[in-house]
């Protein structure tokens, strides 16, 4: 599965997700996606 994918994916359970402790570790996770595709978005930009 692509990242793009995989984030889209964490967004859907998080908009379907009613417990507190289930919504924070999907949220950790799609910061962490986030945050790994920002990165490789940096290193494409690279010379």
């Amino acid at each position: 599965m692509i990242l793009e994918q995989h984030i889209e994916e964490l967004r859907a359970e998080l908009r379907n997700t009613v417990d507190a402790g289930e919504r924070r570790k999907i949220e950790v996770e799609l910061e962490t996606a986030r945050a790994k595709l920002a990165r490789r978005a940096a290193e494409e930009e690279l010379p």
